[in-house]
């Protein structure tokens, strides 16, 4: 198995700004570093470098994206707003969504490492490929940045591909604590692009991510959401992926499979309320890598999202890439046993009553593509 590796240092270098603005907008909070720091991301690719998973990976040079690649989903007045908040050196792009100096092209060129990793996987240089990228995506919404999300890098890798590429059916699986409201705008009404999102229930965006939000037009059926209880562990993940997430997906017979990959949902971390923990997020890349190989000749992209503690955000994405690699390098997750006795890591029957409701929007798209 060959696999692809986006980085790039200018990635570490987008600047969010304090931790006082972010919750208080300047009230009584002692200014720190803002959540969506560089920290987790560094950690992450400074213990793959110390555990030897580099060395089985393939280097990919990202580039950055053009205007007219942004411009296939967000609006022009929506560019020009964050290359100018970054030409002045800090604002917001909307909600949440901090601009600092050369932010701008830091963006971008987490697009065009998405971007790239897809076009790596689809030539054959590859056979999968992770991009660790930064800001994360999946919240930027066609004319506003949401979430720390700047620009779309899942949904424009995806545009990406269908414009340039001749590529036809494609199959999103998002599992960030966080609701995708952003990749689920760009294809809403769009059969042939199935997007599943696995969310904490009512985190971020609150008032997003129903159960019953499934598409419109030619796209229903193809927008699948399971908001998870607050509090579900590995059971739930493994019930949705059953229920959910594999059916859909083999209905769909994509041409390529895009994970985007948050860490949020692991049971450290302060953005969220799961309970997942690094063998979690392995099985999730090894059940999406046997769909990839059954309908697409293995061609998965998994993207970095989310993902805030600094101590277990490596682990975590570890494993992933490990998977993907298929190397195992020794390495042990020291929080491992500690989230596996945590108690409810079984799937509950308030839990499994909302991933049978999802399931039966799974027919809806059933041969369709």
């Amino acid at each position: 198995m060959t696999t692809g590796f986006v980085f790039h240092e200018r990635y570490l270098w987008h600047d969010t700004g304090s931790a006082a603005a972010f919750i208080a907008a300047g009230g009584p909070v002692e200014p720190d570093a803002h959540v969506e720091s560089p920290a987790s991301k560094r950690r992450l690719r400074g213990l793959l470098e110390v555990s030897g998973a580099l060395d089985h990976l393939t280097a990919l040079a990202p580039r950055e994206a053009t205007r007219q690649e942004l411009l296939r989903f967000h609006t022009a007045e929506y560019v020009d707003r964050v290359e100018a908040l970054s030409t002045a050196g800090h604002g917001d792009a909307g909600e949440l969504a901090p601009v600092g100096a050369d932010s701008d092209a830091i963006a971008r060129l987490a697009v065009g490492g998405c971007i790239t990793a897809v076009d790596a996987v689809l030539d054959g240089v590859v056979d999968n490929a992770y991009a660790l990228t930064r800001p994360p995506g999946h919240h930027a919404e066609r004319d506003r940045g949401r979430g720390f999300c700047l620009y779309g890098n899942v949904a424009l890798a995806v545009l990406h591909a269908r414009a340039t590429r001749g590529l036809g059916r494609v199959a999103i699986v998002d599992w960030d604590v966080h609701h995708g409201n952003g990749t689920e705008q760009a294809f809403y009404d769009d059969p042939e692009v199935l997007t599943i999102s696995l969310h904490q229930d009512g985190n971020y965006p609150q008032n997003t991510g129903g159960v019953d939000d499934v598409g419109v037009g030619a796209g229903a059926g193809f927008n699948l959401n399971v908001p998870l209880p607050p509090g579900s562990g590995v059971g739930a993940y493994d019930a949705a992926f059953t229920d959910v997430v594999e059916p859909a997906i083999r209905a769909h017979r994509p041409e390529l499979i895009v994970a985007a990959s948050g860490y949020d949902s692991g049971a450290l971390d302060p953005m969220g309320r799961m309970l997942l923990h690094s063998e979690a997020y392995r099985s999730f890349t090894a059940r999406v890598m046997t769909l990839a190989g059954e309908l697409c000749d293995g061609r998965l992209v998994v993207s970095h999202e989310g993902g805030y503690s600094g101590a277990y955000v490596p682990f975590c994405g570890l494993a992933v890439v490990e998977q993907l690699a298929g190397v195992r390098t020794g390495v042990k997750d020291p929080f491992l046993s500690w989230v596996q006795r945590l108690a409810y890591q079984d799937v509950q029957a308030h839990q499994q009553a909302v991933i049978d409701r999802a399931a039966r929007h799974v027919a809806g798209h059933a041969g369709g593509g």
